[in-house]
Order: structure tokens, then sequence, then C-alpha cells
């Protein structure tokens, strides 16, 4: 039998009333004979299981994750622009330091 839910504006109150659907709606506050409304409340009408969208469509936009691969983790690429310059030879300007301390150019 479904539940149904009438607030009277007299009292404040919300009575929950079990009735049939052939039933007539309740018409008068059981406490002070006022007159009450009917609410409207959430339905607990919930889909379960496979095959709702919920469950199997909702948030499928787009291809599946590629899973992780196992072994060793490679490693990050760098960029040519920030990563630290190779050490360069010594300078080649034509002189030479040799242990003499002087120069010599033929």
């Amino acid at each position: 039998m479904p539940l149904y839910e009438y607030e009277c504006p007299t009292c404040q109150k919300v009575h929950e009333v079990m009735q049939k659907f052939s039933d007539a709606p309740m018409a008068e506050c059981p406490e002070c004979k006022g007159p009450v409304s009917k609410l409207i409340s959430m339905s607990s009408f919930a889909l379960k299981g496979s095959g709702w969208y919920t469950t199997d469509y909702k948030g499928k936009g787009g291809p599946a994750p590629i899973p992780a691969k196992t072994g060793t983790p490679a490693a990050p690429a760098t960029p040519a622009s920030t990563a630290a310059p190779a050490a360069s030879p010594t300078p080649s300007s034509g002189t030479s330091t040799s242990g003499s301390g002087t120069s010599s150019s033929t």
C-alpha cells in the first residue's frame, strides 16, 4: 500500500498515512481537526542491477583507459631546452696551456 503525507497548516504537523489507491484522501487533521493538504514526497523507487543508465551508460563518453604496463617505469621525458648542457671541451683558441706557460704558434 502506498504511503501518503499530509500537512496541516493549522498545527504545522505532517502526518504519514498508509492508504489504498481506492481510498478517499484524508480531509482533516487527526489532532486539531483542521484541513490538510497532500504533500508530494520523494519516491523510494530505485533501479538496481546491471542494464540501467546509472550503472552501465552514465559517464561513458570516451574509450576505456589503457591499463599501465608492468615492468620498469620509463624515465620522464625532459625537453632539450631545459636539459643541462653537456660539459664543453677545452677552449680551442689556438693557444696551448702546456706546463711552460708560454704560447707558441708556428
